[in-house]
């Protein structure tokens, strides 16, 4: 558009609103115990790209009467492309190197993302964006480039026949806001309280309403048409709502929590509708907030932030499936923040800049020169590394497997399958277990063999064979399940992959109204995320105080919410008289040889000593 949008300004304090998105999403994968809300700078995102190009498109049509659809897609694609291929090809040489148990669906990853349709490849293939445990990659963000890029694709030939056919602004943007309030409907109407919201969190449809908002704005708002000059109460007036806006917009960051069902009733509409407001504030050249999200540092972070979501991902997958990020927490996060601005800048340097003003019609003729240049030089040397790194990326893409299970992880799957199967039916078998008891109390063998695998005194066998028990919780109790109802034949398990703490409460109460709960309670909790002592205060609030509740502790190294977690679980312990705390994690932590290559679901070995420390600590009580 270069000469044509003579009029266009660059609005500086876009760049300050895009370093609190980044900001928020960074820190909410970093710090999910913090910033709860960290995932709604998406929101932000989608907000401001929606009216910056809207806004673009108008001044275009407004100077020449026409849309270059190509140049738009030759702008958007030369904006967006280089860097998105470099950490493409960055990544899938990585994982070929170093990290090989990623190779599993890498090409559908990379294929996806490349035709940007990684949104619904991800829902295809059951991804979760909230699963923190096991559905980690260093793609699960391009699920966010793909909405946008899909509305840059449809969004300039909507916009040509609305300004062709409707002609009207204001029934424009009634309509462009009817379509928003469809697809924030759609939201509600496909969200299933209880169950994963990926999918219409990643879908298409139910986000497109915040670019629909940004969009609709810039019909009654254009940046080009505010004026400067305005009088001092209507100053005052913009200002208080752009800095309420923006307040409220740092709350709903810090914690507007994803697991409520608010966020998707409506909670990411009225979000996007502040980030509307807070854009518009922004644009308007009379009023000071420009002028208040305008500093060195958030121009530095606005004119990356592209840069930086995009590399966040990888880099964070990377460290942490190296190093055991549970200790020293802060100071793990504070060095994968550098990681990740220190890559995005080498990005912003030798690729983003320089190729968005290349000319690719002197795409031969550049790497003709290249060729040729002296071996020494750095135009020679960076080819040779591109091309060599790009060589592995490509082997990897072509060698990685799709849907891969290795011969542990079958184990493991097979294990938790195992015992799910045999978890279920206990709930529906405790009827008959008495006379099962007797039969086995006959044997003299069978309760020596017990307490010899699992270094239990007879004394503990005969108990645990009376011992009622209710055990709840994730994949972690269910790998170590079938030692257990061994153990305690009148064992009750309800164990769930994935399960969070705080998905719990509801879960338990369905239990207690099917008289489910035993006077003896397990609680397995924690591995798949953080929680809070309110979190635990509501799971209390169900059981009350006439059962004895024993939690026991995560040992979850690569994962930094693992001390958060053993913190909590202590500290319920010390506040609830009837809550005792089983330290499998001070029991385990030294014992690599008990898990499986995750570090965290006991192997063969290891859930007999997971029974045990389990088993000891409950009749210790009894």
């Amino acid at each position: 558009m270069g000469k044509r949008l003579k009029h266009s300004r660059y609005i500086t304090g876009f760049d300050g609103i895009r370093s609190l998105a980044v900001i928020g999403v960074i820190l909410y994968h970093l710090m999910p115990a913090q910033m709860r809300g960290g995932y709604l700078g998406v929101t932000v995102f989608f907000v401001v790209s929606g009216y910056l190009i809207t806004d673009l498109l108008l001044q275009e049509w407004n100077q020449t009467k026409r849309i270059d659809i190509k140049q738009f897609y030759y702008r958007r694609m030369k904006r967006l492309y280089p860097a998105l291929v470099t950490m493409l090809i960055g990544s899938a040489a990585y994982i070929t190197l170093f990290q090989r148990n990623l190779l599993n669906n890498l090409r559908g990853n990379v294929v996806s993302s490349l035709l940007y349709v990684n949104n619904w490849w991800q829902i295809n293939h059951g991804m979760s964006y909230f699963d923190r445990f096991s559905s980690e990659s260093p793609f699960t963000h391009i699920w966010s480039l793909a909405v946008e890029t899909q509305n840059y694709l449809i969004w300039p030939i909507i916009f040509v026949l609305l300004i062709k056919l409707v002609k009207n602004k204001g029934k424009i943007f009634l309509g462009i806001m009817a379509a928003a309030l469809l697809s924030a409907i759609l939201m509600a109407v496909l969200y299933v309280p209880g169950q994963d919201p990926t999918r219409v969190y990643y879908g298409t449809d139910t986000r497109l309403f915040s670019i629909l908002l940004g969009g609709a704005l810039a019909f009654i708002w254009p940046s080009t048409r505010l004026k400067a000059q305005i009088p001092v109460q209507a100053k005052q007036v913009l200002n208080g709502i752009g800095l309420g806006a923006l307040i409220l917009l740092i709350l709903a960051l810090i914690f507007l929590r994803n697991d409520l069902s608010f966020v998707y009733y409506g909670g990411i509409f009225l979000v996007s509708l502040l980030s509307v407001l807070l854009v518009a504030i922004t644009a308007h050249p009379g009023a000071s907030l420009n002028r208040w999200l305008t500093n060195p540092v958030f121009a530095w972070i606005g004119k990356r932030s592209y840069g930086i979501y995009l590399y966040q991902f990888p880099v964070m997958i990377f460290y942490e499936a190296k190093i055991n990020v549970a200790d020293h927490t802060m100071l793990h996060t504070i060095m994968e923040i550098i990681l990740i601005l220190f890559v995005t800048e080498l990005s912003y340097r030798y690729v983003e800049k320089p190729l968005r003003t290349f000319d690719y019609r002197q795409t031969f003729a550049t790497l003709k020169t290249t060729f040729w240049a002296p071996l020494k030089s750095r135009r020679k040397i960076g080819f040779i590394f591109s091309s060599l790194f790009t060589l592995i990326a490509l082997i990897g893409i072509i060698i990685a497997p799709t849907n891969k299970v290795d011969a542990e992880q079958q184990a493991l799957q097979q294990q938790i399958e195992q015992n799910k199967k045999a978890a279920e039916k206990t709930e529906s078998s405790t009827a008959s277990d008495s006379a099962e008891t007797e039969q086995t109390t006959d044997s003299s063998q069978k309760p020596l063999t017990l307490g010899e695998k699992y270094h239990l005194n007879n004394r503990e066998v005969t108990k645990a064979k009376k011992l009622k028990v209710t055990a709840f919780g994730d994949s972690v109790l269910l790998a170590g399940s079938k030692g257990l109802t061994e153990i305690f034949p009148k064992m009750i398990v309800d164990g769930e992959v994935g399960r969070q703490l705080k998905d719990s409460p509801a879960l338990l109460q369905a239990l207690k109204d099917k008289d489910e709960l035993n006077d003896t309670i397990l609680l397995s909790l924690g591995t798949n995320g953080p929680f809070s002592q309110d979190d635990f205060a509501q799971i209390m609030n169900v059981l009350g105080n006439k059962h004895q509740v024993f939690v026991i502790n995560t040992h979850v190294p690569t994962r930094r919410w693992q001390n958060d977690v053993n913190t909590t679980l202590a500290a319920a312990a010390e506040q609830y008289k009837n809550v005792h705390l089983i330290d499998w994690y001070g029991f385990s932590n030294d014992h690599i040889d008990w898990f499986y290559d995750d570090q965290v679901h006991p192997n063969e070995v290891g859930s007999v000593q997971y029974c045990h420390l389990i088993a000891k600590e409950i009749l210790k009580g009894q």
